[in-house]
């Protein structure tokens, strides 16, 4: 068994890690820390895991752990903290031996400039962006077997990538895209904010982030890599002009991305043409999944499927991938899980087969 640590116990993340690791068969959960309930049970934080202690087949968590201020010494420790307080605390577990995924933005970003100029302060670790990985395991997993430490990506470049990185690795779009994205509540974390509060968020839609939302350099980063890597000039001059909006519900993420096509191909592609190529790109895939109709969030609640959905505008040459997930779970948790299965070479599967909840 694989002891494990969740650094920051009381956010959503942190509540979706322990959902889905009370079905894993070989993560066991024996340290939590939290500043804010240094001394709880863990079943006073969450009553729902109440549940657990009458259930001998699902031993992964333990309800009565007691929240620590430090976390004990174990083999991976999942990471749950805002960002600068998470480097401060992947060094430690780092130096002390653990493996570690950190879901929050420190170790994403390979330009310690780039990170300190949408961040707005100065990187606590940036010796640790050397050798931290970028936990995508669809385009990283062979590195990220090796690693000590994965940058878990963010949800809304999660579900960007995976809509793009076909078209861009292929070489079929012009460098100018647009991705709009529609995200749940759920989204902006688990602190009381008067743009979270029902009243406010109810029958209502809004964008935001219009200047440049912090996962915009990160999707740049990524997009940029992936076209260098095929020699395709979509990675010198890539453009993304990247527009979130909060929609009223939990959890979900939708990406509808747009980009033209190359002028300079000799036949346009076809619908069917896409289709084959993101159906390749992403054969054996166990969480990807191309479809040939508009996606639901729906689809993904509660799950760390993503659902791709490729089409071409003949009209206007101009091509277009929608994409959705759960924000929680392939956008933040159940991906973290996906990353420390691929550290440990299980099955990158292992303790996330579920299907999606619906209605």
């Amino acid at each position: 068994m694989i002891s494990v640590s969740i650094i920051g116990i009381t956010g959503y993340t942190a509540l979706e890690l322990l959902r889905l690791l009370v079905q894993h068969p070989q993560f066991v959960v024996k340290s939590v820390t939290a500043r804010s309930a240094v001394g709880m049970r863990l079943d006073e934080i969450y009553p729902q895991l109440r549940a657990v202690a009458y259930n001998e087949t699902t031993p992964a968590v333990n309800p009565a752990l007691i929240v620590t201020e430090e976390p004990a010494r174990t083999d991976l420790a999942f990471v749950c903290l805002p960002h600068a307080a998470a480097a401060e605390s992947v060094v430690k577990l780092v130096e002390q031996g653990s493996k570690v995924v950190d879901l929050s933005a420190d170790f994403r970003l390979r330009d310690v400039k780039t990170y300190e100029k949408w961040y707005n302060h100065t990187h606590p670790a940036p010796a640790l962006l050397e050798t931290a990985v970028y936990g995508l395991c669809e385009r990283y997993r062979d590195k990220i077997q090796g690693a000590t430490l994965v940058a878990n990506p963010g949800c809304h470049v999660t579900t960007s990538l995976l809509a793009l990185l076909p078209a861009v690795q292929a070489g079929i779009i012009e460098p100018d895209i647009i991705i709009d994205t529609k995200t749940g509540v759920s989204g902006a974390g688990r602190t009381p904010k008067l743009t979270s509060l029902y009243a406010e968020v109810s029958e209502d839609v809004q964008a935001y982030s219009l200047a440049g939302h912090r996962h915009l350099p990160e999707i740049t980063q990524e997009l940029e890599a992936a076209a260098t890597a095929s020699g395709h000039e979509t990675a010198t001059g890539l453009r993304v002009t990247f527009i979130p909006h909060l929609i009223p519900m939990t959890r979900g993420l939708l990406a509808t991305c747009y980009a033209n096509l190359k002028q300079e191909m000799t036949a346009i592609p076809t619908n069917e043409d896409v289709y084959d190529l993101y159906k390749r790109y992403y054969t054996n895939e166990p969480f990807v999944h191309v479809v040939n109709q508009p996606p639901h969030t729906k689809w993904t609640y509660g799950t760390n499927h993503c659902f791709v959905y490729p089409i071409v505008d003949v009209r206007t040459k101009r091509f277009i991938v929608i994409s959705c997930l759960d924000n929680l779970v392939k956008g933040a948790s159940g991906q973290a899980i996906q990353n420390a299965n691929r550290l440990y070479g299980l099955p990158e599967s292992t303790g996330l087969a579920s299907i999606g909840v619906n209605p």
